[in-house]
């Protein structure tokens, strides 16, 4: 555990102490998928790599000291990180899921998990009533994005988790859009923190990889039944990798904001842009929440082309720095048309994205050359 309550020298030390055997500064690579025992029964704390990992182990105690848990589990995706925790339920449950939640998510829930009895209903997270009328008997879980990908949407997870701790309902915060540095769930009374550590956290565009967050012992000891039983885990090398990408996360963070903030004012500027989606933003529909609940603004905005598809379709290939690409949170800015894109597995249902909207990942360039990229970019349909 760090000996700071600050973010930024949580992110360089947490979890990670002098290697015992060199006095080396870096975490090592166990580079090994078996641990050899000192006699029968008797072994260092390692057996097999699946199971633990001396690599995965600091990494998982950096990822519980950032979100202000007792305990983290790393996983090979955020989607592993996701199913492990659907797992928890059992057939004849039922979940509150998001109304414009991540599309691979519910492609999960919908396609997959329906079929072994389980049930999901889809709500505006951002209504308390709506949460409310849709909870039934049979409710177990309750599945927060704030803010959610791609609509920017808040919840006010305090009131959430009220609501739901009334009828022992369990919370689960999908994090990865804010991170720990612009808010942290748990201690906002959320009872499982999720992440795509893909995104911000290893933030480099290198490593593909999840986290789940808790404070619970119960709950920990189930999820790491799953997480060893399932064996969706990252290799050492992977999670050397996200640890490497953490220590600069407060720093990265900062600058994401910064320059989404700026970018966000330029956008909601010009003649071109019907809307911007920016939780920083006055305009944003839940500005005085995010003010309330969030430390940082993040990187991540959302654009309607006053020209509809076809103009959202040409900032797409039009852009230089910005790339065209799927994910997000890396310190290179990208952009994607959610509707073709990330979001696919949604067409046809209520959860369908405009083709009119462009997410954007702002990175971590200068802010003048990003904005002279998107200026360039619509000339042609101002």
């Amino acid at each position: 555990m760090s000996h700071s309550s600050h973010i930024e020298t949580q992110v360089v030390h947490a979890g990670q102490t002098p290697d015992p055997a060199t006095g080396a500064i870096v975490t090592p690579i166990y580079q090994t998928s078996t641990f050899v025992f000192d006699a029968l029964g008797v072994h260092k704390g390692y057996d097999y790599s699946r199971t633990a990992n001396p690599t995965r182990t600091a990494l998982e105690r950096c990822l519980a000291t950032l979100e202000g848990g007792d305990y983290g589990l790393a996983f090979a995706s955020g989607m592993a990180a996701t199913d492990t925790i659907i797992r928890l339920l059992k057939p004849g449950d039922h979940t509150l899921i998001g109304a414009d939640v991540y599309g691979g998510t519910y492609r999960l829930f919908k396609s997959e998990w329906e079929r072994f009895g389980l049930s999901f209903s889809v709500v505006d997270m951002a209504d308390l009533a709506s949460i409310a009328a849709a909870l039934q008997p049979e409710t177990r879980l309750i599945w927060l994005e704030t803010p959610t990908n791609p609509m920017m949407t808040l919840a006010d997870i305090p009131a959430v988790v009220e609501l739901a701790h009334r009828q022992n309902i369990l919370v689960c915060v999908d994090n990865t859009f804010a991170t720990p540095c612009a808010q942290r769930p748990l201690e906002l009374g959320a009872d499982i923190v999720v992440h795509s550590t893909t995104k911000y956290l290893s933030g480099h565009n290198d490593v593909v990889g999840g986290a789940v967050v808790v404070n619970d012992a119960g709950l920990y000891e189930r999820l790491t039944f799953l997480q060893n039983g399932a064996g969706a885990v990252p290799g050492p090398f992977d999670c050397w990798l996200t640890l490497r990408g953490l220590k600069t996360l407060a720093l990265r963070m900062q600058a994401h904001s910064a320059n989404a903030l700026a970018v966000a004012r330029y956008l909601e500027g010009h003649p071109a842009i019907a809307r911007v989606l920016y939780p920083g933003l006055p305009s944003h529909p839940q500005h005085e929440l995010a003010r309330r609940q969030m430390a940082l603004f993040g990187g991540m905005l959302l654009v309607e082309l006053a020209g509809g598809e076809a103009a959202a379709r040409h900032l797409c290939e039009h852009t230089r720095l910005f790339a065209l690409a799927e994910s997000l949170g890396s310190v290179e800015s990208l952009l994607e048309l959610p509707a073709i894109m990330t979001h696919a597995s949604v067409v046809g249902t209520s959860l369908e994205i405009a083709p009119s909207l462009v997410r954007i990942s702002v990175g971590i360039e200068h802010a003048d050359d990003l904005i002279a990229d998107l200026e360039q970019a619509l000339a042609g349909l101002a």
